[in-house]
Formats: structure tokens, C-alpha cells, sequence
């Protein structure tokens, strides 16, 4: 094994969560040295296909902290800690303005309350893939040039496999690079390497019986090294079995232009999603990440369906930067459409009385304002439901897109990851997507990655700079 100790922390993953950290912590006086498994210059990670929406719980960043804080733990149903609730509430407004002294730069994306902070320059209002020269892109080239300046290393190609273990404490880490072991003994450890979502194996353990049926909406380099090394460390685990992610066409399985946009929320939150046999499975009035959620736990994820008709194609069917109308038909997207219930569930291949069965039980209940009584249930209060009355009538065979796990690594407010009973690992920390317990639960609540990835960051490296009686130095 060869040895490195020339950094006093070592940062594992090189994403927004890892960047922040590591030159917050070159900024409090402590050489940081970033592990990232990626070879290339431009390594592929979530951070680089980011939208680069800065938001809590889609309200502004800069809103009142205890808003924000009631917001976190409303939409988790209380399945956040307060304390954690507190820390990103607080800290959202600081981690944007931080960013700024960084180098990023900030636009209003859109009239909407969330879209007030997002990284420019922004992704291009088309679909597919597109994030050379995007703000993510951007935003991990300018974070690592600084960190360069202030002395601080990235070491590419290093998949860490191993966590140092010594009387209790975390004093470094092993990496496999090149074919060789590398061992990095430090004072900490961070651990930034995202979620789970890559590694099929843990997926298909804690999220779907069958992951292949999944769409991967990220990198997909997220494959649960940190998780599992913190495992073997003693640490707890919390909120595996939920993920981030939204309603794509099933063709994104096969056709990289529908994937990560556009996708469909817009058009399953105001109709309906049917299983095989043409029965409601989910309130569409949760929104798109709770009900991709319920596509993944099909016996059969790429069973579902969302039904629409007229209005709700040319209405909320245009909403978003990159609508479903009319991007989903025009790159290739199944859209099927019918002048009746019955022709459309013909080529579906579903039960026609049953699909119509479903949809006039539905808008029966819309309109006697009882949606709240059938099963399942259809909330209301975030978005607002439409009838299927108005032909032609319209289906889109759809999929799960997976973009990132929200379980992971039980951490305190310090971002220190944590024992079963509550107690802290000394050295160890968890920074982003590698954290569990700031978002998902029950109620599947989706408080925002960047603002999640940046807090932890900013708190794991002022607590590590606390620890070793550092002294800042001139950013």
C-alpha cells in the first residue's frame, strides 16, 4: 500500500458536497485532499447534469429561516430532525452567499418562488442531456481552480474502499487507484460521494425487486462506496428505501433524448396513473417524486400509465421550462391518442370497461368533491386535479427516473455521521447525498439537493476546522 498523508482531511467524492467542503476547509486552515473516483477532467457526477436549483422545500433560499424550518419538517410529515431542519433552514442563505464570494453566478430562472437562485449559466431549454458549460459544469471547474489555489489536491481516478479505524475514530481512508491501494491517513474524513442509486444491487435491496426497470436520471456513479465503508465503521442508516427523482416517458429507456427532460409530472399531477390492469395505485395529487416512487414499487415498474385528455395536454401539459407539450412527441416519446376511453385502453391493451370504470368513478368524485374518500385517496392541496372529460383522450406509457437515493449515513447537525445508539464517530463526516435523515420519509418530502449538498459541506468542514484549532487564511 502506498501511503499519502500530505492533507489533513480527506474528502471522498468530488461533487458540489465535496468541493464545498474541502475549500471551506482550506479557507479555516485545513489542507483538504479530494478522492474522486472519475479519471477524466470532467469527470461525470450528478453535480455536472445539475438544473443548479437552489431552493428549500421549493420556497427561496433567502425566506424566513423558521418558514423554512416549518417547511422542511411539514412536507417530511416530521420525518426530519429539527435540529437538521434548523441547520438547512439557516444555513441555505448563507451556503448562496458563499457560492457568490466563490465565483458562482446566480439567475431568477423563472416567475415561480423556487426558481430565484439558479447557477448560470443555465441549462438549455431543450430535451436530453446537455451540461458541458452549464451551470453545474461551471460551478465544480471554479470550485476546484480555487481549491488548487489554496493549496488543497484532487486526486483522480481514487475509488475509496476503506475507512482507517483506530480506538473508535476515523483517522483516513483507503483507495484503490491505478490497481494499487493508496492509503490517506488524516484527522477526518468526509464522505461526498453521493447516493446509492448506481450500485443495482443496494437499489434493488431497499427501492425496486427489479432496478433494470428503472431509469438512471443522473450520473449514475453514485454506487454506495461511502455507505458501505460508514456501515462497517458502526454507522446507522436512515430512509433507504426513497429516492429523488420524477415520471419519464418508458421510451427514456431507450431513447436518450427523453431523458432528463422532458419529463411528465405536470401531466400525472393533473390526471391520472393506472397499473396493467387500468386501477389508480397512487395519489397523483403528492407530486412527481412521490409518485415515481410508487412506479418503482410495482411488481412491474414499466406497467404504469398516465391518462389525460384535451385540456389537461394543452394546460398544464406546457407548464415547466421543458413541457411535455410539445417536446415528449417531437423527440420521439409515445403519446397515444384516442377519441374515446374505450379506443385508447384498446391500444393499451388494458380492459376497457376497467379503464373507463376508473376514469368516470374519478371524475364523479372531482366533481362531488370527494376525491379525499376513494382509494386511493387524491389530495388536492399542492396540485390541484383535473377531469378527464374532454376527447381526445391521451396516454403516455410511463417510467421511474431515478436521479439520486435520499437514505444514506444517519448524521447530526454537524454533519458527523452516527452511531445506532445516537453517538457521534469521531472523524467521520457525510456531506450531500451520502446523508440520510434531511429529506424522503413517509410523506417522500423533497427538500432540495444542492441546498442539502452545500449545508452539510459548510457544517462538516467548520466543525472539522473547530476540532483542529485551525486558523483561517485569506480565501
Amino acid at each position: 500500500m502506498i501511503e499519502q498523508s500530505h492533507a489533513d482531511v480527506a474528502v471522498v467524492g468530488g461533487g458540489v458536497a465535496g468541493m464545498v467542503a474541502a475549500n471551506r476547509l482550506a479557507q479555516l486552515g485545513v489542507l483538504a485532499m479530494v478522492l474522486e473516483q472519475g479519471e477524466s477532467e470532467r469527470y461525470l457526477c450528478n453535480s455536472r447534469y445539475t438544473g443548479g436549483t437552489f431552493h428549500i422545500c421549493f420556497r427561496d433560499v433567502m425566506s424566513d429561516e423558521n418558514a423554512l424550518t416549518q417547511a422542511i419538517i411539514e412536507s417530511t410529515a416530521g420525518f426530519v430532525p429539527r435540529a437538521l431542519a434548523v441547520a438547512i433552514a439557516v444555513d441555505g442563505r448563507r451556503l448562496v452567499r458563499w457560492l457568490q464570494d466563490e465565483g458562482a453566478r446566480f439567475m431568477k430562472a423563472s416567475g415561480a418562488e423556487y426558481h430565484r437562485w439558479v447557477l448560470a449559466p443555465p441549462a438549455r431549454s431543450r430535451p436530453g442531456l446537455d451540461w458541458e458549460g452549464r451551470g453545474g459544469d461551471v460551478l465544480l471547474r471554479t470550485l476546484e481552480a480555487n481549491l488548487l489555489r489554496r493549496g488543497g489536491s484532487v486526486v483522480r481516478g481514487a475509488r475509496a474502499r476503506s475507512l482507517l479505524i483506530a480506538d473508535g475514530q476515523c483517522r483516513g481512508v483507503i483507495a484503490q487507484r491505478g490497481g494499487q491501494e493508496i492509503g490517506c491517513r488524516t484527522r477526518a474524513v468526509i464522505l461526498a460521494d453521493g447516493g446509492f442509486q448506481g450500485n443495482a444491487d443496494l437499489v434493488k435491496r431497499h427501492i425496486c425487486a427489479r432496478p433494470e426497470r428503472l431509469k438512471q436520471r443522473g450520473a449514475g456513479t453514485g454506487r454506495g462506496d461511502g455507505l458501505q465503508m460508514a456501515l462497517d465503521a458502526g454507522a446507522s442508516v436512515v430512509g433507504m428505501d426513497r429516492f429523488y427523482g420524477h415520471v419519464l416517458s418508458c421510451d427514456a429507456l431507450v431513447n436518450d433524448r427523453l431523458w432528463p427532460y422532458p419529463y411528465v409530472d405536470s401531466l400525472a399531477t393533473a390526471g391520472i396513473v393506472v397499473g396493467p390492469a387500468g386501477e389508480r395505485f397512487v395519489d397523483e395529487g403528492r407530486g412527481g417524486v412521490y409518485i415515481a416512487n410508487a412506479i418503482a414499487q410495482l411488481a412491474d415498474p414499466l406497467s404504469a400509465t398516465v391518462i389525460f385528455d384535451e385540456s389537461i395536454w394543452e394546460g398544464p401539459g406546457r407548464n415547466g421550462l421543458i413541457p411535455a407539450n410539445p417536446h415528449l412527441p417531437a423527440v420521439g416519446g409515445t403519446l397515444l391518442r384516442a377519441h374515446s376511453l374505450e379506443a385508447l385502453a384498446s391500444e393499451l391493451g388494458i380492459a376497457a370497461s376497467a379503464l373507463a370504470s376508473t376514469v368516470r368513478s374519478y371524475n364523479q368524485a372531482l366533481e362531488a368533491g370527494t376525491l379525499i374518500s376513494i382509494a386511493p385517496l387524491r389530495s388536492a392541496s399542492r396540485y390541484p386535479p383535473r377531469p378527464i372529460a374532454c376527447a381526445p383522450f391521451y396516454a403516455v406509457p410511463v417510467c421511474a427516473g431515478i436521479t439520486n437515493t435520499m437514505g444514506g449515513i444517519a448524521i447530526n447537525e454537524h454533519a458527523q455521521a452516527l452511531r445506532t445508539d445516537g453517538s457521534p464517530i469521531s472523524g467521520l463526516y457525510v456531506a450531500g447525498a451520502a446523508a440520510g435523515g434531511i429529506e424522503g420519509g413517509p410523506a417522500l418530502g423533497y427538500v432540495g439537493g444542492l441546498a442539502k449538498c452545500g449545508v452539510t459541506a459548510l457544517r462538516a468542514a467548520e466543525h472539522i476546522a473547530r476540532a483542529c484549532g485551525a486558523t483561517p487564511i485569506a480565501a
